[in-house]
């Protein structure tokens, strides 16, 4: 399941024919016009199990913020109700492909950030999507916070297998006082 990607969250239903309201996980909601089956996934409580399912998609639509779908299996509204709060997910080789120095989010979570050097300044703790570039927030050991934008000054490399990106620190992004 880890090699899965979420690319949206089942949040209600959608009239009385068994659509359902999704919300997106993903940058492109108009993948979902690409697809033919998705798997859903359920959080579970310990004890609580539930497993996966295979469903096929019929028909796409939009409604306000939401990405509306109807599945094959799913014929009426009590159906519908029953696949509330899964997770949509696909497997890599469905993911849209990436262009030359992008990444997918997921794979940069935890990954160690050096700086020009060589020296550690941490880990991605998370990215925050500004609209006009991604930013990424370090964790440094001593639990300071840094954030890097993600633009080509900041970030000279990265190392998918190795789990390291190699950053430049511009002007202003040094913590004051962070000795080095």
């Amino acid at each position: 399941m880890e090699s899965y990607f979420d690319i949206g969250r089942i949040v209600n239903t959608q009239g009385i024919r068994g659509d359902v309201r999704v919300v997106p996980l993903t940058f492109d909601p108009a993948r979902f016009e690409k697809l033919d089956v998705v798997d859903i996934f359920y959080e579970s409580s310990p004890g609580a199990a539930r497993p996966p399912i295979k469903l096929t998609i019929e028909r796409v639509w939009y409604h306000k913020q939401f990405v509306v779908l109807k599945f094959k299996e799913i014929s009426d509204m009590s159906a519908a109700e029953k696949i509330k709060n899964g997770i949509i997910k696909i497997p890599p080789e469905k993911a849209l492909p990436l262009e030359r120095d992008e990444y997918y989010i997921r794979d940069l979570y935890g990954m160690k950030v050096l700086n020009e050097d060589g020296s550690c300044l941490g880990v991605i703790e998370d990215v925050l999507q500004t609209g006009a570039n991604d930013v990424y927030l370090v964790k440094a050991p001593d639990n300071e916070q840094i954030l890097i934008p993600a633009i080509k000054q900041c970030i000279l490399k990265v190392d998918l297998k190795g789990n390291a990106m190699t950053v430049s620190l511009l002007d202003g992004l040094r913590e004051k006082g962070r000795k080095s």
